[in-house]
This record gives C-alpha cells, structure tokens and sequence, in this order.
C-alpha cells in the first residue's frame, strides 16, 4: 500500500491543472499561486483524507479530498467500492486519528450500501446511499460548525416540516478550531427540484403561441403560492428556534453600505454594469424609507429555485449554507427575511429566461418570459402573506435586496457563464427604469 504522505503528495501535483475543471472549486476566476497539503489523514487501509490550502491572488482557502490509490483520478468520493466507509463509520460512530463520524441522537442507520455522486452541484460533492440517505460533503472548508448543520438542527429542534432530517455527520478540528466536513441526511427519491419543475412551466407556455400563463397545463402558479407558504413557515421556524430582534438604524445603515460595497467591487470587474450605477446606488438609499419595525434573523441566504425540493408530502428547503461568496461572519449574520424573498424573485426571472439565453431577441418570446414571472412572483408573495407580513408591503426595501442580488449574479456570471450575463443586467435595467 502505498504511503499516505506520498500518496498525497502526488494528488498535489495535479491539483493547479484539474481544480479549475472541478465544479467545486470556487475560484475558477483567478490563478493558482500553490497548492499544498495541510494535513494527511489515514481514514483506512485504501481511503486518505486530505486538507489543502490554495492560495490564489488575494485569497487562500482550504479544500478536502478523500483519496484512494485505486479510484479514477485519486477521488473516493466518486468511487462505490469505497465511498460506502463513509457511512458505515457514521453509522458506528467512530472517531478515527481525530475525525468524529456522528450520527445524530436516537439515529440508527442502515449499513452496506455504496453512494453514487450527484452530478449537478456546484460548491459540494453529494452522495446517495441506496434510498435512504444523502451525505453532501462540504468541499470548501470553514472554521466553526457548518451553518448548513446549524440550521437543520434548530428547525429539526422545533418540529420544522419543511425541511429533510439532519442523520448525522463528519467534523474534525483545525488549528484547535472546530470544522464539519460533512453532513448526512434523510434522502427523498420521490422530490423533484424547484427549478426543474419551473423551466418546464416555463417550456409548455414558450410552445403555446396562443396560451396565457394561466392556461398552460404546466401552470407554475399554484405551485409558487405554496412554496411562498413554505417559505414564510420556514421563516418562523427559524425565529422560534434561534430567535430575532428589531432592526435599529446601525444594522440597516450598515446593511445599505454592504450593497454599496458591493457595487463597487462589481463595477471594477464589470464595465457593462457602469451605465446602470446611479440609479442602483438611489435605490440602495430609497432602501431607508421602509414601513416599521424591520426585523432581522436568521435566514436562509441563498435561496432559489435550485435551493428547494417538491416531494408528495410538499416543499422542502435546502442548502442552508448561506451566498457561497461570503465570508463566515456574513452568513452567520441576522438578516431581514425579505433577502430570501428577494433571492426566490430573482429565480423566478431566471427561469423565465434561461430559454432566450443565447438565442435571438424575440419580442414574442421576451413577453411570454415577462408574463410567467410577474404571474408567479405574485404567487409566491400571496403565499407568504398567508404566514407573515406581505413583502410587497416594503418594497424600497425589497427592490434594493433584488437589485443586490442582480448584482451578485452580474459577478458570478461574468466569472461563470458570460453568456448568461444578459439575464441579470437586463434585469438591473428594468427594475431601475420603474419596471417590476
């Protein structure tokens, strides 16, 4: 068997050429200085945990890989003759050279089964253990206990039914600091993925010509009023469980500075965005002139259409990580629950259009897009007033959060998928010119 060290050693070598292809990799926009292991951990005869830092312009991060000598490309995760270990250790609750495999009190879980990869994710590896259980491994590493953990355990704590049960989990600790590497839950064959179902909503009105959103069988409206239902309970779940205060004028100057900051950065990286920043920064101050109390707690922070699942039973949420681009104290922040809000409106613009995206201009096209997204954004806020205040009661403050958010995406698509840049800069100009 060949040496943990080297073994690692030889993983690092190819690291500055492959991570850039790795959808997990978060800095795909800028180049590798280095890449070094921090720390090699034997986890069994075949199976190495590993800790690097890569260190890019301006930033140095940790990744964690599970290796083994015989899996394609080093990656165990990938691997189904190896990756099961991982659950049969949660199961046992081992703790093996100073990382802890949990599983969560009263929990009792199935062994002897191999997880197979979901493919489609961006900042995590996922991995399916027959029916049962998903186990997302948190590739990008921070210091403290994962907020994703955090979460699910609170609503879990509080009878949250919009959510799937937090099963157990994998932590370590760095620099004497605690770190969760991994997380397992409850896996739900049946669900099928918010975004999935509104691009087909989207696709049967695009292939009706003479149809009105309201009467194309795949309707997404209803769907959008329970999920803002969902949304909103989820919402007082949270305020339950870890609680909530009123705003006072410090947190919301300081929360218009942050979209003022942001802009700024956008605006060094994105030109095209230039000829829109008057008008944005008016709205980030217009943001000032809300109605009442507002209050701020803990959310989710990067909610959409990708971020929640229908099963039979209804919506759930998921992925309560927090904006992959921010730092740990961002996300552990108290926020108003209108950012959520405003991230699911985003969404719906962007199914709206991921059809036009590279095609050209329609007008035809452009309308139907312009009708399925007013239609299921007023769904969804007539189904969070059905829980809490209705969020288009503040809108100063709603639209500065989209158009925070319009900005982000500016960002991640500019870095990302430049051809999808259309989409949130054409957003950015209606909003500003008085369209919704």
């Amino acid at each position: 068997m060949i040496d943990p060290d080297e073994l690692a050693d030889k993983l690092v070598t190819t690291l500055p050429d492959v991570l850039p292809t790795l959808r997990w990799f978060g800095g795909k926009d800028r180049a590798i200085n280095s890449v070094r292991p921090l720390r090699t951990t034997p986890l069994a005869d075949d199976l190495v945990h590993v800790v690097v830092e890569v260190e890019q312009p301006g930033r140095v991060e940790h990744y964690q890989l599970v290796i083994s000598e015989h899996s394609e490309g080093f990656d165990a995760t990938a691997d189904p003759e190896r990756n099961g270990l991982l659950l049969e250790k949660i199961a046992a609750g081992e703790r093996v050279n100073g990382i802890e495999f949990a599983h969560e009190p009263g929990v009792e879980l199935r062994t002897a089964l191999r997880g197979r990869p979901i493919g489609v994710e961006q900042s995590n590896t996922s991995l399916i253990y027959g029916q049962q259980y998903i186990l997302k491994i948190f590739r990008k590493l921070a210091r403290g206990e994962n907020r994703d953990l955090v979460m699910h355990r609170a609503l879990r704590s509080v009878g949250c039914e919009h959510i799937a049960r937090p099963l157990g989990s994998i932590s370590t600790e760095l620099d004497g600091e605690p770190v969760t590497l991994a997380m397992l839950q409850e896996f739900l064959p049946d669900a099928v993925e918010g975004w999935d179902m509104a691009k087909t909503s989207v696709r049967d009105l695009m292939a009706e010509a003479d149809l009105h959103a309201s009467e194309v069988g795949g309707d997404f409206a209803g769907e959008a009023q329970r999920l803002g239902h969902a949304v909103a309970k989820v919402h007082a779940d949270l305020a339950e469980a870890l609680g909530s205060r009123i705003a006072d004028d410090d947190a919301i100057t300081h929360a218009i500075a942050g979209m003022q900051r942001r802009l700024d950065t956008v605006l060094e990286a994105v030109p095209e965005l230039g000829r829109y920043e008057s008008a944005l920064r008016a709205s980030f101050d217009e943001a000032r002139r809300h109605i009442g109390a507002i209050p701020i707690q803990h959310v989710h922070g990067d909610l959409h259409l990708g971020q929640v699942l229908r099963t039979v039973h209804g919506w759930l949420l998921i992925d309560f990580e927090g904006e992959p681009a921010a730092g740990v104290e961002e996300r552990n922040a108290l926020r108003s629950p209108l950012r959520d809000v405003a991230g699911m409106l985003r969404s719906f613009d962007y199914a709206a259009r991921q059809l036009l995206v590279g095609q050209p201009d329609d007008d035809q096209l452009a309308y139907r897009a312009m009708e399925w997204t007013k239609r299921n954004r007023a769904a969804f806020c007539d189904g969070y007033a059905e829980v809490a205040a209705d969020p288009r009661d503040n809108a100063h403050l709603l639209r500065a959060f989209e158009l925070d958010k319009a900005v982000y995406e500016v960002a991640y698509e500019h870095a990302n998928r430049p051809e999808w840049l259309t989409v949130p800069l054409s957003s950015i100009a209606r909003m500003t010119s008085g369209g919704e």
